[in-house]
């Protein structure tokens, strides 16, 4: 793998919604690389419940102290817009231990589409450590706060989505 290449590293996810433990993730790996790209899936098998365009507008406002990353929309297979930004790392985030069985298969998946291609895994902080977006979009839904897991921007899309 040419060092250009391992100087970009891709985020991938859906980011339904981006929450604090993804910013945390992409804050600590961004003086790591050269530029992260976040990137959010359209996944429509996921059901998200924010559009893709939100969702890549969202990721933008929460992320918009930090210079070299970039967030991009893809709606084809990871490997291939992997291939297509010049990334040399993947980063994958694990929450618990829950997390590593899934990331793991995923990771091996990669390696053989992609093998010059390395999955780099990085755990938030600990404070961050129980959010997902799943959990954060049903207490919005539920008309809980949600303003200590997201970022204000965010909050107010849930607020808009759902009331509360």
């Amino acid at each position: 793998m040419s060092s250009a290449r391992q100087r970009i590293a891709v985020y991938p996810g859906t980011f339904d919604p981006i929450t604090n433990g993804h910013i945390d993730l992409i804050a600590r790996a961004a003086p790591l690389f050269e530029k992260v790209i976040v990137g959010v899936a359209e996944s429509p098998a996921k059901g998200p419940g924010f559009p893709l365009k939100d969702r890549i507008e969202l990721a933008q406002q929460a992320l918009v102290g930090l210079a070299n990353v970039e967030v991009r929309g893809f709606k084809t297979l990871l490997a291939h817009f992997v291939k297509e930004v010049g990334g040399g790392v993947m980063l994958r985030g694990l929450r618990a231990v829950s997390d590593f069985e899934y990331e793991f298969q995923l990771a091996s998946m990669n390696r053989h589409l992609i093998p010059d291609v390395e999955t780099l895994f990085l755990t938030p902080a600990e404070k961050y450590s129980f959010i997902s977006s799943s959990l954060v979009r049903e207490v919005a839904r539920l008309g809980g706060d949600v303003s200590g897991f997201v970022h204000p921007a965010v909050q107010a899309a849930l607020k808009r989505k759902w009331g509360g």
